[in-house]
């Protein structure tokens, strides 16, 4: 087991010690104010950790602190963990981002687009033309979430049992086969909404090396890069370091709810949302990014795929607002963002809601916890709790506020 340490004081990286306090004294208010159970916040700037900092407890009720080694559910941190693996596929011509995704999945041969009305009353048409995989990674496939509740084929995800995004009890290949079977909201290509695409993605992985989507990834990506924590399930001896999940309370405070099955291996292997890990399998991660896909002497990717996945790929430099406009993506954290593949990427820092260097590309995960790659500043930052919120917390923008004022040059 590795765990994550500071290495460099603050100063020496070029960081404001009195702006990382800030940042610290911030975001435990939120833990006093019972908002938040306990925290770590990381901060690194090439490739060493110069801020370290846990709070809080990562079990309420048993009393047990948050640490360095403590293991997080990431949810959709996942994605960009996924598109890495497909893209080390594609470096080696065994799946192009041009290929139809019906070639791995033929459920997806015929996709129809929604035209018009409502639950049994849907009418839909052919679509003009295939899913390819590069939708795929940058969430232009026409596929949704049950959860928007903001157009009617989510209502049919809902009615399919894909309220939490899979269908329980079933396997990848099952719920796949049931995002298959239901109509695409728009035409591939021409919008951007935030879906089960990667769940999808993971799926095609399997197919294309007849692995397991969590003995690939163990072999070809968390292995190689030294990720001795992140998996899909813990272990007995791990699981003590596993955080407790927790929801909002009616009250405004948080109480434990079920999380993913991670005691024992899962029969749904999610490339979505389905990974643990801990902050030093993080840090691994995002310094592999930062140094353009190698790390430690082991190279994964090529570095100009590295800048791909990093740079926009929504048609004419549009951003997450404009071009997924969608009522649920149509907010002012999406204006300045554009999307790469797996990752958001700043393409206009004027723009954003937070304060933030063009290029700056990361994700988030349902649990409020997220982590983002700077290269211009060679910057790293995370974030780890456990609190699924009924609405938006807004610990995260503080963060990344705070985050960008502690740099001092």
């Amino acid at each position: 087991m590795a765990q994550l340490r500071q290495e460099v004081d603050p100063d020496e990286a070029g960081l404001d010690v009195k702006a990382l306090d800030r940042l610290d004294q911030h975001l435990a208010h939120f833990v006093d104010e019972g908002r938040l159970p306990g925290f770590l916040v990381a901060v690194a700037r090439a490739g060493r950790v110069a801020h370290l900092t846990t709070h809080g407890l990562r079990d309420v009720a048993a009393g047990l602190p948050v640490e360095a080694d403590t293991l997080w559910r990431i949810y959709s941190m996942t994605k960009p963990v996924t598109s890495v693996a497909a893209l080390i596929l594609v470096e080696e011509g065994r799946l192009s981002l041009d290929d139809p995704l019906a070639r791995y999945l033929p459920a997806f041969a015929e996709p129809q687009v929604y035209e018009s009305g409502s639950g049994a009353d849907v009418r839909t048409r052919p679509a003009s033309g295939p899913i390819l995989i590069r939708h795929l990674l940058t969430h232009t496939a026409g596929l949704t979430f049950g959860f928007y509740h903001s157009h009617p084929v989510d209502a049919l995800y809902r009615a399919a049992g894909l309220e939490s995004s899979v269908v329980p009890g079933t396997t990848l290949a099952e719920t796949v086969d049931v995002y298959a079977g239901l109509p695409l909201q728009f035409e591939p290509g021409t919008e951007w909404n935030y879906s089960v695409a990667t769940n999808v993605l993971g799926r095609v992985i399997e197919v294309v090396t007849g692995r397991p989507l969590d003995a690939f990834f163990a072999e070809r990506v968390l292995g190689p890069l030294g990720m001795t924590d992140a998996g899909f399930h813990v272990t007995d001896e791990q699981a003590p370091r596993l955080a407790e999940l927790y929801g909002e309370s009616e009250d405004g405070g948080i109480e434990p709810v079920p999380g993913l099955p991670l005691r024992g291996r899962p029969r749904l292997l999610s490339g979505s949302g389905g990974m643990v890990a801990s902050s030093h399998d993080m840090h691994r991660f995002m310094e592999f990014l930062r140094r353009r896909g190698e790390l430690d002497g082991v190279r994964l990717l090529a570095a100009e795929t590295v800048d791909l996945m990093a740079g926009n790929h929504l048609p004419g430099g549009a951003d997450l607002r404009s071009f997924g406009s969608r009522p649920v993506h149509d907010e002012p954290n999406n204006e300045g963002l554009g999307f790469g593949l797996g990752v958001s990427v700043v393409i206009d820092p004027d723009r954003t809601a937070t304060p933030s260097s063009i290029g700056t590309y990361g994700w988030s995960g349902a649990a409020t916890t997220t982590f983002w790659v700077d290269p211009a500043r060679e910057l790293t930052v995370q974030f780890m709790t456990q609190v699924r919120p009924k609405t938006a917390l807004g610990v995260i923008p503080d963060l990344r506020r705070l985050a960008h004022e502690a740099v001092a040059d």
